[in-house]
């Protein structure tokens, strides 16, 4: 690819304010201020959070199984790069390596990030895309560049998690995330991982 390619970061999962059920998953550049929203389903959402607060599910997920296919086949994914943007949908590629030679794979980009977490790979963004969808929030908090009046603030300022559970005892919270990930219910443990990360950080 002739264009040099701008590594990202993930910054975390937001819901999504543009449609009902969705979530934003939020890229922003590693070198640089942009950020680059993209709606994906429920399912990828809770692929992704559980690699970002580092839960241990009970049983391995679609990407977890993926991870261990090509583990067990001695391929490993070297780079996702975010290629394609068309009628705001964001199409990638998923660079692997197999001993033999190297391959690309053509995927949604919820999955090729899912993955990327997975094997602590850098994840690439074409220089065009995110000239096209990024997004700069300024110091008043207002945003500047494409498309942003699809993509208000508090989508990207709030993270996946509140301060619900800023009553409970340290004890309690423990038990409640050990229950939440034994139900599966990813969306609520990193809930709670999130009130004892942020009190972790205060002592």
């Amino acid at each position: 690819m002739s264009q040099k390619l701008i590594r990202l970061r993930v910054i975390g999962i937001s819901y999504s304010q543009t449609q009902s059920g969705a979530y934003a998953l939020i890229l922003g550049e590693e070198s640089g201020e942009r950020r680059i929203p993209i709606i994906i389903g429920g399912f990828e959402a809770q692929a992704i959070v559980i690699k970002l607060e580092n839960l241990e599910p009970p049983r391995p997920l679609t990407h977890d199984l993926f991870k261990s296919f090509a583990d067990a086949c001695g391929v490993t994914v070297e780079h996702i790069i975010i290629n394609k943007l068309r009628e705001g949908i964001f199409y990638s590629q998923i660079v692997c390596s197999g001993g033999i030679k190297d391959f690309i794979i053509d995927s949604r980009t919820s999955d090729a990030v899912a993955l990327a977490l997975r094997f602590g790979c850098p994840i690439y963004i074409v220089p065009s895309i995110i000239e096209e969808a990024g997004i700069i929030m300024t110091s008043s908090g207002s945003e500047e560049g494409a498309e942003t009046q699809h993509y208000p603030e508090s989508m990207i300022a709030d993270p996946v998690g509140a301060t619900e559970y800023e009553d409970y005892t340290d004890d309690e919270l423990r038990e409640m995330l050990n229950d939440a990930v034994n139900r599966e219910d990813y969306e609520q443990a990193a809930a709670i991982r999130d009130e004892m990360d942020r009190r972790n950080k205060k002592v």
